[in-house]
């Protein structure tokens, strides 16, 4: 994961910058957007880049906590995004040591993470990410399959595997949907993305770590 992290200060060019910020949100997420919260409730977008969709869920009136551990992209999203009342924290998966502290969430989503984490890293990860909902919170995932980026190489992933992982934890499949991707470059090299909901009934079967 450390190579993944290093990979993204390198490409974090204003050039990289400026195509992520020229994605508009509510199209990246269209394949799931009926099934966000409609009232103001508290977010964790995790791995938030520059903080573009935190700022877009900002303007939806939630409370956000955008966590992303390369520097140059936080610093790209205070200059951005400074003044909207997103909270930039610098914390990383699997663990998320520092998210623990800021208590648990109506949403969580990582939009374009996943990929980056090998098997024993997303083993980590999905408790941790379970434990961060409030009763009837949500888990959002982009899963991309595909080559990765130079820099920034990218784990296969399953989607079954990915289910029967979530359902271990005791979240509940909502959707999972097929989406091209909205990138030209990356639909040449067959890069797809699969969006996933998961919810939390507020009942555990097991304790998780």
């Amino acid at each position: 994961m450390n190579d993944i992290l290093k990979g993204y200060a390198a490409a974090a060019t204003p050039a990289l910058i400026e195509r992520y910020e020229a994605f508009d949100p509510a199209a990246l997420y269209a394949p799931v957007l009926d099934l966000l919260p409609r009232a103001p409730g508290r977010v964790a977008d995790i791995g938030a880049g520059t903080g573009r969709d935190a700022a877009w869920f900002v303007r939806q009136g939630h409370a956000v906590l955008a966590v992303e551990p390369v520097q140059p992209l936080r610093e790209a999203g205070l200059a951005r995004h400074g003044d909207v009342g997103i909270v930039f924290l610098d914390d990383d998966l699997p663990h998320l040591a520092r998210v623990r502290d800021h208590g648990l969430f109506d949403l969580v989503t990582l939009n374009g993470v996943w990929h980056h984490l090998d098997a024993p890293a997303r083993a980590v990860a999905l408790p941790v990410l379970a434990n961060m909902l409030r009763p009837g919170g949500r888990l959002v995932f982009a899963l991309r399959h595909g080559p990765g980026a130079p820099g920034r190489p990218a784990f296969r992933l399953s989607d079954e595997e990915t289910i029967d992982a979530a359902a271990r934890c005791d979240l509940t499949l909502l959707r999972s949907r097929k989406a091209e991707s909205h990138q030209a470059g990356n639909r040449a090299l067959g890069v797809d993305w699969t969006w996933m909901v998961f919810e939390w009934s507020g009942v555990r079967s097991r304790p998780l770590p």
